[in-house]
C-alpha cells in the first residue's frame, strides 16, 4: 500500500444544485465550462493534480501546502475578475477548503482521514473564501501566505475538534500578523490583492483579451493589404496595357483615396489604449471572462497614466463601470468627477436621468442638484414630470424609489421651481 503526505483541496460552486433546477441543460453546461476554464489552469500553475471533477466540484492534490493555499487565493482573485462583468445568473461564487496529511494512494484516487477532514471543512467554508486546517497552517510557509484563525470546529464524522484558519483579505504586510479588522475588498481591488494570481503567467490564463498593440497592428495590416490590392490591380492593368476610361480612373482614384484616408485616419484618430480597453470591456459580444480582463486592463492603464487629472480619472472609471453594466457605481465615479470640475461627467449624469433603473435615475438627479448643474434643467424637468420605470413607494421592509421627487428636489436646488431660496 502506497502512502504520501499531500495537501488535499476541495472546491465547489455555492448554490449550484439550486441553480441547476432553474437553468436549462445548455446554461448549466456553459456555466461548468466557464468554471473549469477559469479554475483548471490555476490548479496546474501551482503544481496541483486534479483527481476528481464531479459536476461543480474538484478534488485536487498538491505536494506543497503553501502552493495549495496560493492556488486557492489565485482562484478567488480570478473569479473576482470574472464576476466584475458577469450578470447575476452567470456569477461564479466558489469556496476552497484545504487539509494536509498522510493519505493512501490507489490508482487515480486518494483515501484517508485527511481527505474526510478536507471535505468537512469545505462544508463550513463561505463562498469567496479560502479555509484551511491547522495542519496546513503549521506546514505552510507563513512568509508567503497570510492567515487568520476562524475557530475550533466539531466536524461530522471527525472524532476531535479541528482548528480552522482562513486567508484574510488584502492588502498585506507580509511577515506581520494580519490585522484584527482587515479591510474589505473595494470595488477596484480583488480580495487577495493578486498576491498569488500575479505569479501565474498570462499565457496560462484563458479568455485573455488580445494585446492592444497587436490589435492595432492587425487592423493596420488589413488596411495596408487593401492598399496593396489597389496598387496591384493598377500594376496588372498597366502590364496588360489596359487604357482605362476617365470614369474608371475616377472610380479607382476615389477608392485609393478612401483606403489611404482610412489608413491615415487610423493612425491619427484611433482610440487610445484606455479608450480601446473600455470599449472592449463594454462589448457584450465578448465572453464575460474576456470583458473582465479588459476591465482590469483599463483600470490598470487609468491608474498608470500620471497625466490624467482627478476628474478625468473618475470620468474614465465611470465610463468603464457603465460599460460593465454597473451604472450605480458609475454614478459615484461621475459624482467625484463633477466635483473635480470634469464637465463630461455632468453630460453622462444627464444621460442617466433617462436610465431604466430607478435608483440610477434618482442618484444621478441628486448629484446634478447637489452640484447645481444648470445644463441638467431640461432633463430634470422631464424626469420630474414623467418619472420612469421602477418607481415605488416605501414600505416597512423596502425603502422604495422615487426618482421624480429626486428630480424635483434637484430643480429646487437649481432655482427652477417655486420654493427656491435662490
Amino acid at each position: 500500500m502506497k502512502t504520501a503526505n499531500l495537501a488535499i483541496v476541495f472546491t465547489d460552486i455555492q448554490g449550484f444544485s439550486e441553480r441547476t433546477s432553474r437553468q436549462t441543460l445548455e446554461e448549466n453546461e456553459r456555466l461548468l465550462r466557464v468554471h473549469n476554464e477559469l479554475l483548471v489552469p490555476l490548479f496546474k500553475a501551482f503544481g496541483g493534480r486534479i483527481l476528481k471533477s464531479i459536476g461543480d466540484a474538484f478534488m485536487v492534490t498538491f505536494e506543497s501546502p503553501t502552493q495549495a493555499v496560493l492556488s486557492g487565493m489565485a482562484i478567488q482573485d480570478r473569479l473576482w475578475q470574472y464576476n466584475q462583468a458577469a450578470s447575476e445568473a452567470e456569477r461564479l461564487d466558489v469556496r476552497v477548503a484545504i487539509n494536509v496529511g498522510e493519505v493512501r494512494l490507489e490508482e487515480q484516487d486518494v483515501f484517508g482521514e485527511p481527505v474526510n477532514i478536507a471535505a468537512r471543512v469545505e462544508s463550513i467554508t463561505e463562498a469567496g473564501e479560502v479555509f484551511f486546517t491547522e495542519a496546513v497552517y503549521l506546514a505552510m510557509n507563513k512568509a508567503e501566505v497570510p492567515s487568520r484563525e476562524v475557530g475550533l470546529f466539531e466536524l461530522k464524522g471527525i472524532p476531535s475538534k479541528i482548528r480552522v484558519f482562513r486567508v484574510p483579505r488584502g492588502p498585506y504586510r507580509m511577515g506581520a500578523p494580519a490585522p484584527e479588522a482587515p479591510p474589505e475588498p473595494t470595488l477596484e481591488r480583488p480580495p487577495f490583492g493578486n498576491l498569488a494570481l500575479s505569479r501565474v503567467p498570462e499565457s496560462m490564463l484563458v479568455a485573455t483579451g488580445p494585446d492592444l498593440a497587436t490589435t492595432a497592428a492587425q487592423v493596420g495590416e488589413r488596411l495596408a493589404q487593401r492598399t496593396r490590392t489597389v496598387f496591384h490591380a493598377v500594376k496588372t492593368h498597366r502590364q496588360r496595357r489596359w487604357r482605362p476610361s476617365p470614369r474608371a480612373l475616377m472610380a479607382g482614384g476615389a477608392a485609393l483615396a478612401l483606403v489611404l484616408l482610412a489608413v491615415g485616419g487610423f493612425l491619427l484618430l484611433h482610440d487610445s489604449p484606455v479608450e480601446a480597453a473600455i470599449k472592449a470591456a463594454a462589448n457584450r459580444e465578448l465572453p464575460n471572462a474576456e470583458r473582465a480582463e479588459w476591465g482590469e486592463k483599463a483600470r490598470g492603464l487609468i491608474a498608470e497614466d500620471k497625466e490624467l487629472s482627478a476628474g478625468e480619472r473618475r470620468w474614465l472609471l465611470g465610463r468603464l463601470e457603465e460599460g460593465l453594466q454597473r451604472p450605480e457605481r458609475a454614478v459615484e465615479h461621475y459624482r467625484l468627477a463633477v466635483k473635480a470640475g470634469e464637465e463630461r461627467a455632468s453630460e453622462r449624469l444627464i444621460a442617466l436621468l433617462d436610465h431604466e433603473v430607478c435608483p440610477v435615475r434618482r442618484e444621478a438627479a441628486e448629484v446634478l442638484g447637489a452640484f447645481r448643474v444648470a445644463s441638467a434643467r431640461e432633463g430634470l424637468e422631464t424626469l420630474a414630470k414623467k418619472g420612469g420605470d421602477g418607481e415605488k413607494k416605501p414600505s416597512l421592509f423596502d425603502p422604495g424609489c422615487n426618482s421624480r421627487e429626486a428630480a424635483e428636489r434637484a430643480l429646487v436646488q437649481l432655482g427652477q421651481l417655486r420654493g427656491s431660496t435662490r
